[in-house]
């Protein structure tokens, strides 16, 4: 059974879908055209903030050189996994996944946010528009039931990074939002409103 399906804006309490929830897995994925130029290298990340909305430091940044939080709790898989085709559809499978150990966050932490970021997006001449069938999912790890997704539909054709979606803390659940907010001003950009020195 599928999980809940989000619209831009949307969000769903994870703990009502799965009470004894923690563990999740973020996966995240896209299908960029094929262009003369270079081949597009998309980069899943995540930053863990606090109530103000910053990272609780730089090493909060999770991402392909990072990655591994402090406290073990949030960790990146590593680039560009190959998910496993579905079946007859022959999708894309989850092209970057983070997981995400609910229990294990500091009590600090009020969010994981999670950007997809375009590399050498300028040099290669390369945005979001570019970029189709970009969803981001939440699975329970413990019996691998997807709980939430969001597929982003939106042309984002001056963008070179954007939030997929954050898991948040509210009144005692964590919960998923989709966000799909675009930023023309790559990873950086996103990295320096949320407080990463970069």
């Amino acid at each position: 059974m599928g999980g809940v399906s989000l619209t831009k804006g949307g969000n769903v309490s994870l703990t009502k879908q799965a009470p004894d929830l923690t563990v999740v897995m973020v996966g995240l994925g896209w299908q960029a055209r094929r262009t003369m130029g270079a081949a597009f290298d998309l980069d899943a990340s995540a930053l863990l903030t606090d109530a103000r909305g910053k990272v609780l430091s730089d090493l909060h940044f999770v991402f392909f050189n990072n990655l591994t939080s402090p406290d073990g709790s949030v960790t990146h898989l590593g680039d560009e996994l190959i998910g496993s085709a579905h079946e007859a559809g022959g999708d894309v499978g989850d092209a970057e996944e983070i997981t995400v150990d609910l229990a294990g966050l500091a009590p600090e932490v009020t969010k994981v946010v999670f950007p997809v970021s375009i590399y050498e997006a300028e040099s290669r001449q390369q945005n979001f528009g570019q970029v189709s069938h970009a969803y981001i999912r939440i699975i329970n790890q413990a019996d691998g039931r997807e709980l939430a997704r969001y597929d982003l539909t939106e042309d984002a054709s001056s963008e070179t990074a954007m939030v997929f979606g954050e898991l948040y803390r509210h009144a005692g659940e964590w919960k998923f939002r989709a966000i799909g907010q675009g930023y023309a001003s790559g990873l950086r950009g996103i990295a320096l409103d949320y407080g990463v020195n970069v």
